[in-house]
């Protein structure tokens, strides 16, 4: 089975050996950087593998945020840490290729890893969505992890990126048009797995429609995110229109079947007839999507058995509706589709809350003061950029290939969620 998920790729990064200068000697001060080397390797080994599990990612993520959280804070206080700005981090960014911004900020680090952690949660979420058959359980997991990422990113988007210092990157994670357009993705791809479970378990077409069309204008607005950033967002806007665009059309289709239902043949006949109009324009969108460059690797969302049983499914309806109509009802065919439903009734999806996790008990009055307060000048500061600058790109990140399986869903929807 193709790939029916766009994934940018992740964050690449360089080691931190988080040493830093004391004026005291203290146990907990020395284990707290210790631990929080070992920490960040670690995690930094376990993302690119999107088949670990999500408590092994959540685990060590939070413990490094709980070991981060003196570099932010005073431990017991709410004001900023007097070593926030000791250790400068280097991240590159999902959209704009392997050149590393740097900021000698903790709050960067947390922001950057955390897009990066929410990234994992994207890619596991479609390495478990494209197996053969996936059970009830793992259906639930899909979409708990679109609904883990689309709350990471909320939480960047309030809690994290405001507090920045330094402007950020144009296009960059942190850029909010950026977050933005992931939070959304993930929360329309999350709604995509209530849609296909609707399908299966045919609920009433009225609600499958109203949630096809919560869905288009979920993947609508994160693609109108993007528009202002150009070709360097290019690809990944054409993969949401697409996207937009399938979902539209399955949302006439079943607004078309509903009408069928309530003898309202031709406004039906209309609405399939969008519908049709809807598929060719995504199927238009499929070409443009494969032939543009970008980040990500290639999928093929056209060749997904959802996409390719979604054309008979509209002409099965439309060949009844008009045969019904030219025998029985003999309905006049509105030049204008009928409007959607705006909104479901039940089955939207929205982020999961993300809390903080509490700070490591390593961090106390005695173990924060044992730290030195960093005497860099502006100066100082704009050398070590440059000089950290003149070591060039870093490598990107070997992400984890799952095999894809060629085989079509056994669902009579063509969805991979049973």
């Amino acid at each position: 089975m193709a790939h029916w998920f766009h994934r940018n790729v992740f964050k690449a990064t360089t080691q931190v050996n988080f040493e830093i200068g004391m004026v005291a000697s203290d146990q907990n001060a020395i284990k707290i950087c210790s631990d929080l080397k070992a920490c960040r390797r670690r995690l930094l080994e376990l993302l690119p593998d999107p088949s670990h599990s999500p408590d092994a990612i959540e685990s060590v993520f939070n413990m490094y945020l709980s070991l981060l959280h003196g570099f932010l804070v005073v431990p017991g206080e709410n004001t900023p840490s007097k070593i926030r700005h000791n250790i400068l981090f280097k991240w590159t960014h999902s959209l704009l290729g392997n050149t590393p911004q740097l900021q000698q900020d903790a709050m960067y680090e947390v922001a950057s890893m955390s897009c990066n952690v929410a990234f994992w949660y994207m890619k596991h979420a479609s390495v478990i969505a494209s197996k053969d058959d996936i059970t009830m359980e793992e259906a639930k997991e899909v979409h708990m992890s679109l609904r883990k990422a689309a709350g990471i990113f909320k939480l960047i988007e309030c809690d994290f990126s405001p507090k920045l210092t330094e402007r950020q990157m144009e296009a960059g994670d942190l850029d909010p048009r950026v977050i933005s357009a992931y939070l959304t993705q993930c929360t329309a791809e999350a709604q995509e797995v209530t849609v296909a479970r609707a399908m299966e378990l045919k609920h009433n077409p009225s609600l499958i429609s109203a949630l096809a069309n919560e869905t288009f204008k979920l993947f609508s607005d994160a693609a109108k995110t993007l528009e202002s950033l150009g070709d360097v967002a290019s690809q990944w806007n054409k993969y949401l229109r697409l996207k937009a665009a399938v979902y539209q059309a399955y949302a006439y289709c079943f607004c078309g079947e509903n009408l069928l239902g309530q003898d309202r043949c031709g406004e039906a006949i209309r609405a399939l007839q969008e519908s049709q109009a809807c598929y060719k324009r995504s199927i238009e969108l499929c070409k443009d999507y494969a032939k543009t460059k970008g980040p990500a690797r290639k999928i093929h969302p056209e060749n997904h058995s959802f996409f390719k049983r979604l054309a008979p499914k509209i002409q099965i309806i439309l060949d009844k509706c008009e045969r019904e109509n030219g025998f029985i009802y003999h309905q006049k065919i509105p030049d204008d589709p009928p409007e959607l439903e705006l909104k479901a009734t039940y089955g939207l999806v929205s982020p999961n809350e993300v809390p903080l996790p509490s700070p490591s008990p390593l961090w106390t009055p005695v173990s924060y003061a044992a730290f030195d307060t960093p005497k860099t000048s502006a100066k100082d500061l704009a050398n070590s950029k440059a000089a950290a600058k003149v070591e060039g790109d870093l490598p990107p990140v070997p992400e984890v290939t799952q095999p894809q399986t060629s085989k079509d869903p056994k669902t009579s929807s063509g969805c991979i969620l049973q």
